[in-house]
C-alpha cells in the first residue's frame, strides 16, 4: 500500500465544536501528542491547563524519563486596529482570565491538535507539534481574513513534571538574549534551560510572574493544585492575510523544527498504522491503531545504544514490564511493527535478573525495580504471540527462547521475593508486605489488595508458559520438551484442585496460608483466555458466564463483585481514597481483551457470538472522543455513568481494546 493510499485510511479528525458546549464539560476533554523520546504536549480542547502535567513542551531529558515541564502555556493576543482579542484561557482560584474560549469556535484532534478562533471577520488557526527526535515544540499560528499583530507571552516553569512551581525567590529565574530569541534558566536549578524563538518576530523582555494558576483535576485528586508561572516577555509577530508565525521552544539547546516536514512525516506514519489493520476496519479501530504510536518510544541507557520501550500511560507513567508485554501484541503485532517489538523484547531481556523481568525502570536513575511476580511470565506469552504473528524463529532462538528458559529455571528453583514452585507445582511468592501482581496498590506498609501466595492469574500464566516451551522445544530438544510438558500436566492438575470452586462454578482469586480467597475478581478470566488453559471446556464456560454476569461493564471488567463489602463504586478523592478503590471495583479496560478472547474461545466463531462480542466493545467507539481524545483511559468508575479516571491514555487499554476489536473483525470478515 502506498503512503498516499495509507494516508487515505487515517481516521477522520475528532472535531469539538466549542461554542455548543459549556466550559466545564470542555475542560474534561484533553488532547495529547508525543514524540519518539517520550516528550509530550497536552492540554484541554480550550487550551486551559487543568493538571500539573499539562503543557506545550514536557521534555524527556533522559529519554523517556527525566521529564521537565519547559513550556506550560502561551498567552496570546491578536491586535487589529484598536481591538485586542485575547485567545488564551487560564483558570485561577476564583475566575478565568483571560477567556479566549469566547473566540474559539472549533478544536480538531487531527494529526496535530488544531484550534480555530473566529475574530470578527478574521480567522486564526493554532497548531501544536513536537520535533520527532528532539526536546522541542513548535506552535504555529496562521491568520486569514486580514492583518494584525500577534503577541505571545510564553510561560516557562522549568520544573520536574510531578512538582509545582511556586515563587519563593522572584529573582531566581534569569533570562539571556540569544541570536534567535531568549534563553530562560533557573539560577537555583541551572542544569536545564529553555530556549524560545519566534519567526518572524521580535522579542521584548518584560519578565513577569503570574500567580495562583488553578489546576482543577489535581485538586479533585486531593493534591496541591496552585502554581505560580514566569514569563520572560513578549514576542511580537506582524501578520498579513494568509501569513504564519511559529513559536519554538526547546530544552537545553536551540532547535529548529521543520513544521511542514515533521507534520508530513507524522501524517505518513499514522496513516501506515491506520492502514495496518486493514481497509475493512472501522473508524474506531483505525483510530486505535494510530493511537499506538504514542506509546512506543526510545529508551537510553548510559554507555549503551538506544533501544525501544513502551510507556505505560500518559501523563505520569514510564515503562513497566508487565504493561509492556500485555500491551505488545496489541500495540505492535496487531499493527505490523515487528521491528519495534524486537527492540522492546531486547530492552527488557537485557535487564532480566534472577529470572525477573523489570517491573519498571526508574524515573530518575538508569536502574530497574524487580518487584513483580508476573511480568516475566507475560514476557513469555508475548514471545509466543510474536512467534505466531511473525514466524521469526531466528529471533525466537536468539533472544526469546533463552530468556524464557532462564525465567522458568529461576522460578522453579526460587528467586527474589520468595517466588518459587511449590511442592504441588504451582507458583507461590510474596508476603503480607509485598504487592507482586498487577493489583499492586499500597498505602505505606498496608497492601490494599493482599494477594501473596498463589494468585490465580499468575498460575494460569505459569501453566501456559510451560505448555509454550514444551511445544516450541519439540523436535529441537525433545528431552526438555517432555520435561516442560510433564511440569505443565502437574501444574494443570494442581490448578484445578486448588483453585476450582465447584459451588460457585468459578475460580478462587488467590490461595495462601489462610486458605482460598473467594473474592470474585476478574483475574480468573486469564485461565481461559491464555494460549493454554488448565481448565476443562465446561469449566471454561462457567468462568466466562460468572465473569460476564458479575463483572462485565461496557468499558471492561470490574475488579471486584458488587456483592463484596469492600466494593467501591467510584474512584476519586484523596490519594488514600483512590488507592482503596483502585482494585476494589474500579473498571479496567485492558481486561476486555482477555474477556473477549475467552468469550470467543468458549462460544466459537458463530455469527451471534461475534455480534455479541462486537456489541461488548461498542462503547469504546464513543469513549475515544470523550476524555483523552483518540485514546482509551486507564480506568473507569464501577457504576454508571462509568466516568473515565486515571491516565487519559493507557498503553494496555489501547492495546487490548484494539486486539479485541481485531479478533472480532477478522472472524466476522472470515464468515
Amino acid at each position: 500500500m502506498t503512503v498516499e493510499s495509507a494516508e487515505d485510511l487515517l481516521p477522520a479528525p475528532i472535531v469539538v465544536p466549542t461554542r455548543s458546549a459549556d466550559l466545564d464539560s470542555l475542560l474534561t476533554r484533553e488532547w495529547l501528542i508525543s514524540n519518539r523520546l517520550g516528550a509530550y504536549a497536552s492540554s484541554t480542547v480550550v487550551g486551559c491547563n487543568v493538571r500539573r502535567y499539562h503543557g506545550l513542551l514536557v521534555a524527556a531529558a533522559s529519554p523517556p524519563t527525566g521529564r521537565i515541564l519547559a513550556l506550560s502555556a502561551v498567552t496570546e493576543q491578536l491586535v487589529r486596529g484598536q481591538t485586542t482579542f485575547e485567545l488564551a484561557t487560564h483558570e485561577f482560584a476564583d475566575t478565568f482570565s483571560p477567556r479566549g474560549v469566547v473566540h474559539l469556535v472549533e478544536f480538531r484532534n487531527d494529526v496535530c491538535p488544531t484550534f480555530v478562533f473566529r475574530l470578527a471577520d478574521a480567522e486564526l488557526t493554532k497548531q501544536v507539534l513536537l520535533a520527532e527526535s528532539a526536546n522541542a515544540a513548535v506552535v504555529r499560528y496562521v491568520l486569514r481574513g486580514g492583518a494584525g499583530t500577534l503577541k505571545l507571552w510564553p510561560f516557562t516553569p522549568l520544573r520536574d513534571f510531578h512538582h509545582l512551581r511556586n515563587v519563593h525567590e522572584p529573582n531566581a529565574v534569569c533570562l539571556d538574549r540569544t541570536e534567535t530569541g531568549v534563553m530562560v534558566q533557573d539560577r537555583l536549578r541551572p542544569e536545564h534551560a529553555v530556549h524560545l524563538t519566534a519567526r518572524p518576530g521580535s522579542f521584548a523582555a518584560k519578565p513577569q510572574w503570574w500567580y495562583r494558576f488553578h489546576y482543577r483535576v489535581d485538586i479533585a485528586r486531593g493534591q496541591e493544585g496552585f502554581e505560580d508561572l514566569y514569563t520572560p516577555g513578549c514576542f511580537e509577530c506582524q501578520l498579513e492575510d494568509g501569513q504564519s508565525c511559529e513559536l519554538v521552544a526547546s530544552l537545553d539547546a536551540p532547535a529548529s523544527v521543520d513544521f511542514d516536514g515533521t507534520l508530513a512525516d507524522r501524517r505518513a506514519r499514522l496513516g501506515r498504522l491506520a492502514a495496518s489493520v486493514g481497509e475493512s476496519a472501522d473508524q474506531a479501530t483505525r483510530r486505535l491503531a494510530a493511537a499506538t504510536d504514542a506509546f512506543v518510544v526510545e529508551r537510553r541507557f548510559p554507555g549503551a545504544a538506544s533501544s525501544a520501550t513502551i510507556l505505560a500511560g500518559y501523563h505520569w507513567f514510564a515503562d513497566w514490564g508487565r504493561d509492556a508485554f500485555i500491551s505488545l501484541p496489541g500495540l505492535l503485532l496487531a499493527t505490523g511493527q515487528a521491528d519495534h517489538a524486537r527492540h522492546v523484547f531486547r530492552t527488557f531481556a537485557d535487564h532480566v535478573r534472577d529470572g525477573l523481568v523489570p517491573n519498571r525502570f526508574d524515573d530518575y536513575a538508569p536502574s530497574a525495580h524487580y518487584n513483580s511476580m508476573d511480568a516475566s511470565l507475560w514476557f513469555i506469552i508475548a514471545a509466543e504471540r510474536y512467534l505466531d504473528a511473525t514466524g521469526d524463529w531466528r529471533f525466537w532462538h536468539e533472544v526469546l527462547q533463552p530468556t524464557a528458559l532462564a525465567i522458568l529455571t529461576a522460578y522453579q528453583a526460587g528467586t527474589q521475593f520468595d517466588i518459587r514452585a511449590d511442592a504441588d507445582g504451582l507458583l507461590t511468592g510474596g508476603s503480607h508486605h509485598t504487592q507482586l501482581t498487577w493489583m499492586d496498590a499500597a498505602l505505606g506498609d498496608e497492601v490494599v489488595t493482599p494477594r501473596h501466595g498463589k494468585p490465580v492469574e499468575v498460575n494460569a500464566l505459569w501453566h501456559s508458559a510451560h505448555r509454550i516451551l514444551a511445544e516450541r522445544l519439540r523436535h529441537t530438544d525433545d528431552e526438555r520438551a517432555r520435561h516442560y510438558a510433564a511440569r505443565a500436566d502437574l501444574i494443570a492438575h494442581a490448578f484445578v484442585r486448588v483453585f476450582w470452586d465447584d459451588e460457585r462454578g468459578c475460580l478462587y482469586d488467590c490461595v495462601n496460608e489462610r486458605g482460598p480467597d473467594a473474592s470474585l475478581r476478574p483475574n480468573q478470566i486469564l485461565a481461559v483466555s491464555l494460549p493454554h488453559s488448565p481448565l476443562s471446556g465446561p469449566q471454561q464456560q462457567q468462568v466466562v458466564r460468572v465473569v460476564a454476569e458479575k463483572l462485565l461493564t461496557p468499558y471492561g471488567l470490574r475488579t471486584l463483585s458488587r456483592e463484596d463489602s469492600r466494593y467501591r463504586r467510584r474512584y476519586g478523592g484523596s490519594w488514600e481514597s483512590r488507592d482503596r478503590a483502585y482494585h476494589q471495583g474500579t473498571v479496567w479496560p485492558w481486561l476486555i481483551g482477555p474477556f473477549i478472547e475467552a468469550y470467543l474461545k468458549v462460544h466459537g466463531n458463530r455469527l451471534l457470538a461475534l455480534m455479541q462480542a462486537a456489541e461488548m466493545l461498542a462503547a469504546f467507539d464513543e469513549h475515544l472522543a470523550e476524555a483523552g481524545l483518540g485514546y482509551v483511559s486507564e480506568i473507569f468508575d464501577a457504576e454508571p455513568p462509568y466516568t473515565p479516571r486515571g491516565c487519559i491514555a493507557q498503553a494496555w487499554s489501547v492495546a487490548e481494546v484494539l486486539r479485541a476489536k481485531m479478533m472480532v473483525q477478522v472472524r466476522l470478515h472470515g464468515q
